[in-house]
């Protein structure tokens, strides 16, 4: 058990996010992640739908033997993950949980912002999660859908990024918060436009590296840590392979090749980018 792969899923490329802090931290793992691109954004389905999706994608990775699942959406983490923890005799991460707790744990005068897309901003998951840890704080959200366009164009440093977050962000500085949680894996690229924009006071929290320190200490109560292992991941994709790679390697901080296209429910469709599937350890890609 010790020895097999994490899984981790997202609806597209934003999950590379968590999994290049998972990678960081745990060196010594081996990774498994299926980004759904052929029916992404979840963000703007309904939650029936999602719950779906996700058990789709949570039994594609349980099918490759893996040891823990990470959620790495906050669509799918907001309303699907009771569901996957009921269907699969796994370990189940999600990424609002560990966001949450990392921000009440940040914020100094309990006022904390919460940013994600429409879906997750409508759940209302982070302001629940907020609550329940700290009853006293004071949770204000905005969507910002227009930050992942942006993210994935490789325009996080636009000033069009900036002039969108101004508008983004106007409200939440109105109520005077002192932390904002990124909630959404593609948000992290935008870190040097919203620092700049609210100042060294406001703490910022990156909800992929938090849950990426969630899956670690998992990993360790449960005894399920790999110590010698030689680290690796493997990725696989719903929907042609291409834009996944160019796009996703600015997430990853690597260059993504061999990406397999799978179907859900299904088998291996090709292997569409490369000659090797993409093995990335401590000390870079080979």
């Amino acid at each position: 058990m010790v020895q097999r792969p994490i899984g981790i899923f997202d609806s597209g490329i934003g999950g590379l996010t968590v999994l290049k802090e998972a990678m960081r931290l745990l060196p010594e793992e081996r990774f498994v992640y299926l980004g759904d691109t052929a029916r992404v954004p979840y963000g703007t389905k309904s939650p029936a739908t999602v719950i779906g999706y996700a058990e789709q994608a949570a039994g594609f990775l349980v099918s490759r033997g893996v040891k823990l699942l990470v959620v790495a959406c906050n669509t799918a983490s907001a309303v699907a993950l009771p569901h996957l923890a009921a269907c699969f005799q796994l370990p189940v991460v999600g990424v609002i949980e560990p966001g949450a707790r990392q921000a009440v744990k940040a914020s100094s005068r309990g006022r904390i912002g919460v940013v994600g897309t429409e879906g997750t901003v409508r759940s209302m998951a982070y302001n629940k999660a907020i609550l329940r840890a700290n009853p006293l704080a004071r949770v204000v959200s905005a969507a910002c859908p227009l930050f992942v366009p942006l993210a994935e164009e490789g325009w996080a440093g636009h000033r069009v990024a900036r002039i969108t977050a101004e508008e983004y962000l106007e409200p939440l500085c109105r109520e005077g918060i002192d932390t904002l949680v990124l909630g959404c894996t593609h948000y992290p690229l935008l870190k040097p436009v919203l620092s700049e924009l609210l100042g060294t006071e406001t703490v910022l929290v990156d909800s992929a590296a938090a849950t990426a320190v969630a899956v670690r200490d998992l990993l360790r109560e449960r005894n399920l840590s790999c110590r010698s292992g030689r680290g690796g991941v493997h990725f696989h994709v719903t929907d042609l392979p291409d834009r996944f790679c160019r796009v996703g390697s600015a997430f990853l901080g690597a260059e993504l090749t061999g990406v397999e296209q799978v179907e859900l429910g299904g088998g291996v469709q090709s292997s569409a980018v490369g000659d090797e599937r993409l093995m990335v350890e401590a000390g870079g890609v080979v």
